[in-house]
């Protein structure tokens, strides 16, 4: 819902939900078996690196990304999403039989039609009567997933989801790496399309339910977005490259990431989180945000370094790796900033 305090307008105010009964029960990753070195991509494209006159490990330097993973097969994506679903409904003991609703936000699809969900639906033995489709939103779908389907929880529609998301990113970096290796390619022409040597693949699910059902369960709390779409052209991506005004990019997304955080009520208390799960671009979008925020740099773990930019998998990859270290009673902030550009921030409570 939008909200205006005191009951005026405010053309800055967040749209802010609110939940009552709805729990993170699992969050899980499958990791892509294939490991891809930012030194193996410098040894690729060393013929243009020398003649643009680029230094190697400009990936490692720039964006402190060292590797990332990928998928062996064209479909592997699909399977690992759905290899991630059934994973988490067995570690938060929920029957398949009992899922209402499956959300896809994943970035990745092979074809237009039909959704990527009616596979991973398939493929994870859910009932007829669970209601499956797609979310994209760039980097944000997970969190918008969570979001709808705690919304759905709350309204009594549902008493159990499963949000998922697989992505491949070699179809992506196969394109730009021969992209670059062309004879008209120029500093500026590289400099657009780096971002995307930084991509890599991985699958992750997670499994909501009823809180009052599920004492056990991370209680979901609350949520903001924020929508600056008129910046729509600084990230474009297909099938045959992304291109990007990483600087652009940086900035507007930076702007809004505060605008919404700078909007909320001063007693959520979001300026003393025990942990902050953000989308995994880059060292310098990380370093951004901590420094805008005044964030505890110790209470932001990563995952780019050693798996790069997975997009919307990224943040609940993140956050499974961060579960052995949480203990009940911390409160976690999922935030992150997606191309076109929107924001989307999640509360959860441990």
């Amino acid at each position: 819902m939008q909200v205006h305090r005191n009951g005026q307008s405010n053309v800055s105010s967040n749209a802010v939900s609110i939940h009552h009964n709805a729990a993170l029960l699992s969050v899980v990753e499958v990791t892509a078996p294939l490991e891809v070195t930012s030194d193996m991509l410098d040894e690729r494209l060393a013929a243009v690196l020398k003649r643009l006159r680029l230094p190697k490990r400009l990936l490692e330097r720039v964006a402190g990304v060292t590797a990332r993973r990928m998928w062996e097969g064209p479909e592997d994506y699909i399977h690992g999403a759905a290899q991630a679903g059934v994973k988490a409904l067995a570690e938060a003991g929920v029957s398949p039989d009992a899922v209402g609703l499956l959300i896809n936000t994943s970035v990745t699809r092979t074809q237009l039609e039909p959704a990527v969900s009616v596979q991973i639906h398939n493929t994870m033995g859910l009932a007829p009567s669970a209601t499956n489709f797609d979310i994209t939103n760039a980097c944000l779908g997970f969190v918008n997933g969570m979001d709808l389907a705690a919304t759905l929880i709350d309204a009594g529609q549902i008493d159990y989801a499963v949000v998922v998301a697989g992505e491949d990113a070699k179809n992506v970096q196969e394109a730009t790496v021969k992209n670059l290796l062309s004879d008209q390619t120029t500093r500026d022409n590289f400099m657009q399309q780096f971002a995307s040597l930084t991509l890599g693949s991985g699958a992750a699910a997670a499994v909501l339910g009823r809180a009052d059902q599920h004492p056990e369960g991370h209680k979901i709390l609350r949520g903001v977005t924020r929508a600056g779409t008129q910046h729509h052209g600084l990230c474009q991506g297909g099938h045959d490259g992304m291109y990007t005004d990483s600087g652009a990019l940086l900035e507007n997304g930076l702007e809004l990431v505060m605008d919404a955080w700078n909007d909320t009520p001063a007693d959520w208390n979001w300026r003393n989180m025990d942990r902050y799960i953000t989308h995994q671009v880059s060292q310098m979008h990380t370093d951004a945000i901590i420094d805008s925020a005044g964030i505890d740099r110790t209470r932001i773990p990563t995952t780019f370094p050693q798996l790069g930019n997975i997009g919307p998998a990224a943040l609940p990859i993140t956050l499974a790796r961060e579960l052995d270290s949480l203990k009940v009673g911390d409160r976690i902030l999922t935030m992150g900033v997606g191309s076109g550009l929107n924001v989307a921030m999640l509360e959860i409570e441990w």
